[in-house]
């Protein structure tokens, strides 16, 4: 569980980021989980945009995805969801305290 500091600390690094992926028509399903999970492990933070043509409310699709990957949501602005999930083997983030 991320801290309020920790949170805003994760959301101004995320401001510069470019979406990874992005959920369309067909939702959240295992194979973007999984591709979610993978690319997590080597980057810690991502952004993920839905797009127009998906009827989900982004919130929801942000708390799936959140925990079907094992990661914490740390913003839903707009169409864009901001996951953090710290590092195996590429630990770059160093979290405030």
């Amino acid at each position: 569980m991320l801290t309020g500091k920790q949170t805003r600390y994760l959301r101004s690094m995320a401001h510069h980021l470019d979406p990874v992926f992005q959920v369309g028509k067909g939702g959240v399903n295992d194979h973007l989980v999984r591709h979610i999970e993978e690319a997590i492990e080597k980057r810690e933070l991502m952004k993920i945009s839905v797009l127009n043509n998906n009827v989900e409310d982004p919130k929801v699709i942000g708390r799936t995805l959140a925990e079907q990957s094992g990661c914490e949501l740390v913003q839903v602005i707009g169409k864009t969801i901001v996951l953090y999930k710290e590092s195996r083997d590429n630990k770059t983030i160093e979290l405030p305290r």
